[in-house]
């Protein structure tokens, strides 16, 4: 071997090394950009777990009206588990949520005639004595079997 050959070896292998040590920088981030996606992620489930109990605890205790709460747990349900969601336990909260879809909300809401208003009063009313109880019982479900108990933090 040659010192031509010797030279053109020692360069391949520096090359090499070189590749290998960016390659190595390389997947450091991206093993690192995983493992803050996953503490994000898990940050962002007990988030909506903790937001889920809190809406299910105010729909039991009277403090939400059964309609919002509903449409509230429905969408965070799917954001949160859509197992979960589609369980037939929570299917309830689908049921208020497609009901109620077609219902102008905010500025559309306060566009609406009086006598508009009260027509979907009362198609709000209709529906929570239809399922007021099925929708406490979801309540009461996901707060003591359907979403994970999580302890007290001190």
């Amino acid at each position: 071997m040659n010192a031509l050959s010797i030279g053109l070896l020692l360069a391949g292998l520096l090359v090499v090394l070189v590749l290998g040590g960016y390659a190595l920088h390389l997947w450091r981030r991206v093993w690192a950009q995983q493992k803050a996606y996953a503490s994000a992620e898990s940050a962002r489930q007990q988030r909506l777990g903790g937001d889920l109990r809190l809406l299910a605890g105010s729909l039991l205790d009277e403090q939400l009206p059964l309609i919002e709460g509903a449409i509230r747990i429905k969408i965070l349900l799917d954001n949160y588990n859509i197992q979960l969601s589609n369980h037939e336990r929570c299917r309830v909260f689908h049921t208020l949520f497609d009901e109620t879809s077609g219902i102008p909300t905010h500025a559309a809401w306060k566009a609406l005639t009086a006598a508009e208003r009260r027509q979907h009063d009362k198609r709000f009313s209709e529906l929570e004595l239809q399922h007021k109880a099925a929708a406490r019982k979801a309540a009461r479900w996901l707060l003591d079997e359907g979403l994970p108990q999580h302890p007290a933090h001190v």
